[in-house]
C-alpha cells in the first residue's frame, strides 16, 4: 500500500507512520477517505483543521453562512480577513493552504430533506458541526438511509457532548433523543453564549473519532455519550443503547412535519399557527414616529441586554419566564416583543396567545435587535 502515498506524504505524515496503530496502511486509509463536515463554524473549525492536517484526502464542507466578527471568538478556521466572506470559501482556502493535495468540495447551502441524500452519499463519515436540533435529526435519518456513521458534537456555554452514531450496528441519535426538545430548551450559541475554547475541545474529540472510524482502531464512542464540563474539568461517559422498538429511517422526514406538535415555533413556520402579527424593525420605527406606543418587551437574557438594548423597552422578561410574569403584562394595548433574531420573541408571543391575548395586538419584531441595527440604527452593537 506504500505506493499509494507520495514521497511528500511519507515525509509530511511521518509522525503518523511511526505509530504502530496507524502506519502506512492507516495513513493510506486516511488519504483515501471522504468526509463530509456539516457546518464550518465553532465545531467545524477544529474538525476541518485537524482532519486536513491528518491528511484526509477528500473533505466536503456544507454551510450557508458568512463570516461575522462575532464568530472569531471561537471559529478559529477564519480570521479578520474572512469577515463578510462565505464560510465555505474561507474554510476551503485555509485547508488548501494547509495541504494543497486535499480535494475540497463546498456547498454554500443549508442541508435540507430535499438535498441531504444527494450531498452525503458516497462519504465514509459525516461530522455534525451544526448548532440546531432540526439538522441533527436530518443528519441521523440521512446517514441511516445511506448507512454512513456520523460523529455528533454539541456545545452549550461550558459543556459539550460527543458520540458516534450509526456505527457498526450501534445506536442512532433518535435512540437517545427520540423527539426534539421544546424551543426554549434549545438556545443557540448566540442566545446562550459559549466559552471560546469549548468548540476546540469538542471538535478535536470529534476529529479523533473520525480518524478511529476510518482506520478501524481503538474504542469508538459508539454506544457512549461523552459529556464534558469545562468548569469542573470533568469527562464522563453515559452508556446508550439502541431502542429495540425503533427501526432505521427508511425515508427522510421533513423536520417541520416531525416535530410540529412539540415545537410551536416550527409549527408556525409550517403554517399551522400564523395569527401573530409580524413586523420588521423599519416598520416599527416608522409607526413609532407616527405616534404608535406599544408595550415593548425584550425577551432576551439580562446578559444580552447589557450588550445592547432599545431605549423604548418597557420590560425585560426572558422568554422562559413569560408565564411567571404574565400578570404584569397589559392585555388592553398593543404588545411588541423582540429578541436577538426574532425566534424567542415569536415563542413568547405564542405563549401570550395561548393565555388569551388578542393576536391582532401581538407584534413580533422579525429579525430582532440584530435587524434593528441593520435597518434602523447602526450604533446598536451587534453580537
Amino acid at each position: 500500500m506504500a505506493e499509494q502515498l507520495s514521497a511528500a506524504d511519507l515525509q509530511r505524515f511521518s509522525r503518523h507512520l511511526i505509530l504502530p496503530q496507524v502506519g502506512v496502511e492507516g495513513q493510506t486509509r486516511i488519504r483515501a477517505a471522504k468526509v463530509a463536515v456539516i457546518g464550518a463554524g465553532g465545531l467545524g473549525s477544529p474538525v476541518l483543521l485537524y482532519l486536513a492536517a491528518a491528511g484526509i484526502g477528500n473533505l466536503t464542507i456544507i454551510d450557508d453562512d458568512i463570516v461575522d466578527v462575532t464568530n472569531l471568538q471561537r471559529q478559529v478556521l477564519h480570521d479578520n480577513n474572512s469577515i463578510g466572506r462565505l464560510k465555505v470559501d474561507s474554510a476551503r482556502d485555509r485547508i488548501e493552504a494547509l495541504d494543497p493535495d486535499i480535494c475540497v468540495t463546498t456547498f454554500h447551502q443549508r442541508m435540507t430533506a430535499d438535498n441531504a441524500l444527494e450531498i452525503l452519499k458516497g462519504h465514509d463519515v459525516v461530522v455534525d458541526g451544526t448548532d440546531n436540533f432540526s439538522t441533527r435529526y436530518l443528519i441521523n435519518d440521512a446517514c441511516e438511509i445511506l448507512d454512513i456513521p456520523w460523529v455528533y458534537g454539541s456545545i452549550h456555554r461550558f459543556e459539550g457532548q460527543v458520540s458516534v452514531f450509526n456505527h457498526d450496528g450501534g445506536p442512532g441519535y433518535r435512540d437517545i433523543f427520540p423527539k426534539p426538545p421544546p424551543p426554549e430548551m434549545a438556545p443557540s450559541c448566540a442566545e446562550a453564549g459559549v466559552l471560546g475554547v469549548l468548540p476546540g475541545v469538542i471538535g478535536s474529540l470529534q476529529a479523533n473519532e473520525v480518524l478511529k472510524v476510518i482506520m478501524n482502531i481503538g474504542n469508538v464512542l459508539s454506544g457512549i455519550l461523552m459529556l464534558y464540563d469545562a468548569l469542573e474539568m470533568r469527562f464522563r461517559g453515559l452508556k446508550v443503547s439502541k431502542d429495540p422498538e425503533r427501526s432505521k429511517a427508511k425515508v427522510l422526514l421533513k423536520i417541520e412535519e416531525y416535530c410540529r406538535d412539540e415545537n410551536p415555533a416550527i409549527a408556525e413556520a409550517a403554517g399551522i399557527v400564523s395569527a401573530i402579527q409580524k413586523i420588521e424593525p423599519s416598520v416599527v420605527h416608522e409607526k413609532m414616529d407616527g405616534g404608535w406606543e406599544p408595550y415593548v418587551i425584550d425577551v432576551r437574557t439580562v446578559g444580552e441586554a447589557t450588550i445592547s438594548s432599545l431605549h423604548f423597552v418597557n420590560d425585560l422578561i426572558p422568554h422562559v419566564d413569560m408565564l411567571s410574569h404574565i400578570d404584569g403584562i397589559p392585555n388592553d394595548q398593543d404588545i411588541l416583543l423582540y429578541c436577538h433574531h426574532g425566534n424567542r420573541s415569536r415563542i413568547a408571543a405564542m405563549i401570550l396567545e395561548r393565555e388569551g391575548w388578542d393576536t391582532s395586538r401581538l407584534f413580533n419584531m422579525e429579525g430582532g435587535i440584530d435587524l434593528w441595527s441593520k435597518q434602523v440604527d447602526s450604533s446598536i452593537p451587534r453580537y
